[in-house]
């Protein structure tokens, strides 16, 4: 295990910092900012690209630093293959994004704050991929849950922007919380925190009787983050933020979470034949319905992100086959979707910059005004077909390797493949060659190429997705091999090389290419049946999201209207009640009564104190206007105060004088305001009712007190505070030193509900006059 030096720490936490200066380096910069700003995750990109060498030699990096050790719980990080394969990308594609973000954005009055937004979903990201213990990876989950609302909102004044980012917080927070549960059980069962020591001891999870749940809540998280079906309606949804958010959303970020969080369990849940049937099961799911539904589409945009949820199934589909040749054929097609998804993404953004439309049906001819986009469009669809000599045929030709079987299973998950495969060949075609070719079509701009701000990012990534097959032999054993190593448990070497086998696999890979170019040229029937078909089902997940959510506002609306009705009297009742209850009931139940005392030795002037102790409450109670009652309350509370004054707790005794005295000044003072007039009148009933709550509860504290007091005392704090009070808040007395030093923001809390009362006086007063002078 090898040490993270203070270089690759500084480059985790680099995103936060630079989100913190983002927006002052706008203003310093201005249209340079992009470029200034580039430099941070470049830098973070060559320093995890270092650790390249010793990581493909199935070394790690780990660090830890203490957090609530009382828990176990630590600020840890772990850099593995997949580790270090997920921020390479992350460190990566986000520096194109943000060079991107500078022309696609320019002149935006709100740049600053997108860098800053998209700065800290960077590295929220970053947590995930590299977060060793359980409760700091979700800590960093649910951070892209919010960084990237955040992002999806930000166009806040348009409603379809505001509703999208509303929609992935719900589900993908929702799914944060499910994963949460998860991980505490996966501790409660382990007994550990950490990934790196849960993986070495992967059978005690899986006998544990907590694995079906762990299982189904972990699925839950993954499900939601990496939009699987029926999950899957905030992806596309999520089309509603500027594009390179989704550019960078689809290819390197937050839909990877879910993908990585499946491989990073695969060596701690994976095998079972739960695992082996549920993930298959959604995976294909997903894959089918996102290649069908992006047919429909006539949206660059919205066509690429639903084959990004297609694909994202395609994943999880392998990944739940639990097979090693398949999970490498997994990373090697996750690997190559980051590069193709991010460049085709910007190519669409590209296009609609030099166009002023996205709709494809409105498009062409536009190879001449746009070459390099073309180019860079091209290079991309291919990878994304699966066509040589790409990195998406090498990727493709792995994934058919490892599902290929006798059983009926595998022959299912390879119709699927080859469906889903096809289609999506089909849709990077579309969008690949349907805007370029073909006449000129009028568009609402005249058409001209991006500036070099946006065209660097397509085009550094589609041409890595030629560079990477054809070195695929280093990629696949200092990149990929690594990351299997990693999800599968054990060491793996990869060299697979660019060429082709005639063999099987080439096979299925020519029947999927035939496939996709049929559908290529009979897009428009193929849509148009797509259309008829979703017409003829008419179920949507994402009307089904919206219903939810408004049954939801009505179900809190009448069930606030029933709880909080706005009488104080009932809220006082209640909370009475279960006071009691919940002091009473444990007694009952365990049938632990305290015993009774007996009578004490009193001296005749505690009795008198006592006497006039009671003869206040009578008073309060037999008042017949609130101030007369207000001021019997006092009576009882100054008794009190001289029975500390007779026990030998004069500073005791002090506060209490001065809490009675407030009380009653500010109560008096209040009602003159209110009114001072004969108190509310009740019936017989009511009286007796609210006698029986108010004698459980006095019964209940005093029950509760003398079960404490005729528990065994434990000394140890007051020894602490007698020992300490002196050596360490250098103060004499110890009811201070506690209340100021070792109670400070206790005390500074009782301050704080102190004055919130008083300001909620104030407001009922004010609220009293105002309602006075307008006659109501």
């Amino acid at each position: 295990m090898l040490t993270l030096d203070d270089g690759i720490f500084l480059a985790i936490l680099a995103p936060f910092l630079a989100a913190a200066i983002a927006p002052l380096v706008h203003r310093l910069f201005g249209s340079r900012t992009a470029w200034v700003l580039a430099i941070i995750p470049a830098w973070m990109f060559v320093h995890f690209a270092g650790l390249i060498e010793r990581v493909s030699f199935f070394e790690a990096y780990a660090l830890s630093v203490e957090w609530i050790p009382a828990y176990g719980i630590e600020f840890s990080f772990f850099i593995d293959g997949l580790g270090l394969l997920f921020a390479l990308l992350i460190s990566g594609i986000g520096t194109l994004i943000i060079l991107y973000s500078g022309g696609y954005l320019k002149g935006h009055p709100d740049q600053g704050r997108f860098y800053s937004f998209i700065f800290l979903f960077m590295g929220s990201m970053m947590g995930v991929v590299l977060a060793d213990n359980l409760i700091t990876l979700f800590i960093y989950w649910e951070l892209t849950s919010i960084t990237s609302f955040l992002l999806i909102g930000f166009d806040h004044k348009r409603l379809r922007a505001r509703r999208a980012a509303i929609q992935a917080l719900v589900i993908t927070g929702a799914g944060g919380l499910a994963l949460l549960a998860g991980l505490v059980l996966m501790m409660l069962a382990s007994d550990s925190t950490s990934f790196s020591e849960i993986a070495t001891q992967p059978d005690i999870i899986r006998n544990s009787p907590y694995y079906l749940p762990i299982l189904i809540l972990v699925l839950a998280g993954a499900f939601t983050k990496s939009a699987q079906f029926p999950f899957h309606v905030w992806l596309p949804n999520a089309m509603e933020a500027p594009t390179p958010v989704s550019a960078y959303l689809h290819s390197a970020t937050m839909v990877k979470a879910g993908v990585y969080l499946l491989m990073r369990v695969q060596p701690i849940l994976g095998g079972t034949q739960a695992w082996m049937t549920i993930l298959p099961l959604f995976g294909g799911t997903t894959l089918i319905i996102g290649t069908f539904l992006a047919i429909r589409q006539k949206d660059l945009k919205l066509m690429l992100a639903y084959t990004t949820v297609a694909s994202l199934g395609l994943l999880v589909m392998l990944i739940g086959t639990s097979l090693e040749i398949a999970i490498t054929g997994a990373v090697f097609y996750l690997f190559a979707h980051s590069l193709f998804k991010g460049s085709l993404f910007m190519v669409a953004g590209c296009i609609d910059h030099g166009a002023g439309t996205r709709d494809v049906t409105k498009l062409g001819g536009l190879r001449t005004f746009l070459p390099v986009t073309f180019v860079a469009a091209i290079f991309a669809a291919l990878s994304m077909g699966g066509l040589p000599p790409f990195i998406g045929f090498l990727a493709k030709e792995e994934i058919y390797l490892g599902i290929l079987d006798t059983s009926i299973s595998s022959w299912i998950i390879t119709g699927v493949a080859i469906i889903g495969n096809g289609l999506m060949l089909t849709i990077g075609l579309v969008v690949a060659l349907k805007p370029f070719l073909g006449p000129k079509i009028k568009t609402p701009v005249s058409p001209h190429e991006a500036p070099l701000l946006m065209l660097a990012g397509p085009v550094i990534l589609s041409t890595l997705g030629l560079l990477c097959a054809i070195f695929g032999e280093w990629v696949s054993g200092n990149l990929i091999g690594p990351a299997v190593s990693s999800v599968t448990g054990h060491s793996i070497e990869l060299q697979i090389q660019l060429g082709l086998h005639f063999n099987l696999p080439l096979l299925l890979s020519a029947i999927t290419v035939a496939f996709g170019v049929l559908i290529y040229f009979n897009i428009d029937k193929a849509r148009a049946a797509m259309v008829q078909c979703l017409n003829f089902i008419n179920i949507s997940p994402d009307r089904g999201f919206d219903h939810l959510m408004n049954g939801l506002v009505k179900f809190a609306s009448r069930f606030t209207r029933i709880t909080q009705g706005g009488r104080l009297d009932v809220y006082l009742t209640v909370t009475f009640i279960l006071t009691a209850t919940a002091m009473l009931y444990p007694m009952w139940q365990a049938n632990e009564w305290p015993a009774m005392p007996g009578m004490p030795d009193l001296y005749f002037y505690e009795w008198a104190i006592m006497t006039i102790a009671v003869i206040g409450l009578f008073a309060m109670i037999i008042a017949h206007n609130r101030l007369t009652a207000i001021v019997s309350m006092g009576i009882q509370g100054f008794a009190v105060a001289v029975l500390y004054i007779l026990l030998g707790a004069p500073d005791l005794s002090f506060t209490q004088f001065m809490v009675e005295t407030l009380s009653v000044v500010i109560l008096a003072l209040v009602m003159t305001r209110l009114s001072l007039k004969e108190r509310d009148a009740r019936t017989s009933g009511r009286m007796v009712f609210d006698v029986i709550v108010a004698v459980s509860c006095g019964l209940a504290f005093g029950l509760t007190l003398l079960a404490v007091t005729q528990g065994t005392f434990d000394p140890a704090l007051s020894v602490f505070f007698s020992e300490n009070s002196r050596v360490i808040a250098h103060g004499r007395n110890i009811v201070n030193v506690i209340i100021v030093d070792f109670r400070g923001t206790d005390t500074l809390g009782e301050i704080g509900v102190v004055t919130i009362t008083g300001l909620a006086i104030l407001a009922l007063i004010r609220f009293k006059s105002s309602k006075t002078a307008s006659g109501d």
